[in-house]
């Protein structure tokens, strides 16, 4: 979300990191060269090098494949905003394994000056990146790492050498979890078991935290263990978490990853743009907010009761403090909430994305909260939904203002034909589209029964029509029955009116998709955990 919302809302902001493959710029045809005798040129080229990264080609992949067994290679179009924002933290990892003698190699494609290339590798968008051992050709690696230099080294760093390391003793256990605040050990007592497979492929992929493996009885014995049992160690909160492996099923990476995922996380999780995607990652549905404001003494004073409340619902209740001080207007807003309103609880599951308060004046103690998160979880307290007072004006401008009070009487009134736009406050696509959605408005003011309206949907919650992306676009038809027609063309005038004039159908010439958009538009995602658009 680079400027992430947090993520029990799951408002992620920005592009997806990705350019759709196409065509980049180009000029006129240019006159041939006049032809010169032909130069004798060796069978085939040598890769060139820039700042310690290969620059492939059609004629020169194959010799890099056979002179390094371990090659990331990155396919990029010159004209794709996010490669130039990758080029230098690339050209930094390849510098960081240079330095440590690495055995892996960094490269890169132009995938348009080489579409053969992108053809044979499937590469559909830009940057692709593709890890390509010992020369296979034919099955390389989906890169799935960070876009960040010392993300892309450890990734490779994991695949060329050992995911975890092998502890041999007291001390070697010592050293591995003093270094790091979060460090994982598998205990297996046969180090050729399949499970120490499963245990080293989620090494590969878990980069913030630090692995180790072993089979030494005496470290077996030393932390209390009489059979294979991955543990994580923290320097806070439990300290330990232990996870063993079943006998007879064997070790499952997907429990044990959704299990290092809930016992690295502190019980209790600040908010903040660095936290917000481990909070997510999480997958822990169920979030319980605290609204603070920490310049308050008394604010502060809250906080050692909400911790104590936090253990009885480690791994179903995600535990977050929001400080209404810094700047987390939005998360207010998405929960009606002011800052002067603060302290003060909400519940959320961000899958349903239904939100649950506490009754007014309830005390923030670690009894209260301890009921009150039983109470949602039983089912006791009925959701809230947000709903906004209806201007007075709501109707004098040609783009007519709904909330989730007037909603129902504007959209089903069987008289009209109501466009909707539903928006978010903080959305860039929306604001990209404002324009048009008020030239429309200002054209189709004077038919009585077109309507060309907006709801803020971060501020009125539908039950009928939950909102998932911004902007959602929708066509209620006059007549009776309710008819909802979702709206997937592009966001112009010219195509909004045609839409129009057709009863609510796209034209068949008009092309659905935007060129260059990885998705048919640019969209801001709510609970989804990803974004598109460029």
């Amino acid at each position: 979300m680079d400027g992430q919302l947090l993520p029990v809302l799951v408002l992620l902001l920005g592009a997806s990191g990705l350019c759709e493959q196409g065509p980049g710029p180009g000029g006129p045809l240019e006159e041939p060269p006049e032809e010169k005798p032909p130069e004798e040129k060796p069978s085939e080229e040598e890769p060139l090098e820039e700042d310690r990264v290969l620059v492939l080609s059609q004629q020169t992949l194959g010799q890099a494949l056979q002179e390094h067994p371990a090659l990331l290679v990155e396919f990029y179009a010159p004209w794709c905003g996010h490669c130039r924002a990758l080029a230098p933290e690339y050209r930094k990892a390849a510098a960081l394994l240079a330095a440590e003698s690495a055995r892996v190699t960094l490269a890169k494609v132009d995938g348009p000056a080489e579409p053969e290339l992108a053809e044979e590798f499937a590469v559909t968008e830009y940057p692709t990146l593709k890890f390509f051992r010992d020369g296979n050709r034919t099955h390389p690696e989906e890169y799935t790492g960070p876009r960040e230099a010392k993300g892309i080294a450890e990734w490779l760093r994991r695949r060329v050498g050992p995911s975890a390391r092998r502890l041999e003793d007291e001390e070697d256990a010592r050293a591995l979890m003093d270094a790091q605040d979060v460090v994982v050990v598998g205990f297996f007592q046969d180090l050729q078991d399949r499970d120490v497979a499963t245990f080293l492929g989620l090494a590969q992929d878990a980069l913030d935290m630090t692995f180790g493996l072993t089979d030494r009885p005496q470290l077996f014995q030393k932390f209390g263990l009489t059979k294979d049992t991955v543990v994580l160690f923290k320097k806070y909160d439990e300290g330990r978490a232990d996870f063993p492996v079943d006998k007879e099923l064997g070790l499952d990476q997907g429990d044990l990853s959704r299990f290092l995922l809930t016992h690295s996380m502190h019980l209790v999780t600040e908010y903040s743009s660095e936290t917000s995607s481990k909070i997510f990652a999480a997958r822990i549905l169920n979030h319980l907010l605290l609204f603070v404001n920490q310049t308050l003494d008394a604010h502060r004073e809250l906080l050692p009761g909400f911790r104590e409340a936090a253990p009885h619902f480690r791994g179903q209740v995600l535990f977050v403090v929001v400080d209404v001080g810094a700047d987390n207007d939005h998360v207010l807003q998405y929960f009606g909430l002011k800052a002067q309103e603060a302290p003060t609880l909400r519940f959320i599951n961000i899958e349903t994305t239904k939100k649950y308060a506490p009754g007014h004046g309830a005390p923030v103690t670690a009894a209260a909260i301890t009921d009150f998160c039983r109470a949602v979880l039983g089912g006791g307290i009925k959701p809230y939904r947000l709903s906004q007072e209806v201007p007075p004006d709501w109707d004098q401008r040609p783009v007519k203002t709904l909330v989730g009070k007037n909603f129902e009487q504007v959209a089903f009134d069987e008289t009209k034909n109501v466009f909707i736009k539903f928006y978010a406050p903080w959305c860039a696509h929306c604001k990209e589209m404002a324009p048009a959605w008020e030239e429309l408005a200002e054209k189709y003011r004077d038919h009585e029964d077109i309507v060309i309206a907006e709801l803020d949907a971060t501020a009125n919650e539908l039950e009928a029509f939950p909102v998932h992306g911004f902007p959602t676009l929708k066509y209620f038809p006059a007549g009776p029955g309710r008819k909802v027609i979702d709206y997937k063309g592009a966001r112009d005038l010219e195509t909004f009116s045609k839409f129009l004039d057709s009863g609510g159908e796209l034209p068949a010439e008009e092309p659905a998709e935007v060129p260059g958009a990885t998705f048919p538009v640019g969209v801001c995602l709510q609970a989804s955990g990803q974004s598109s658009g460029g």
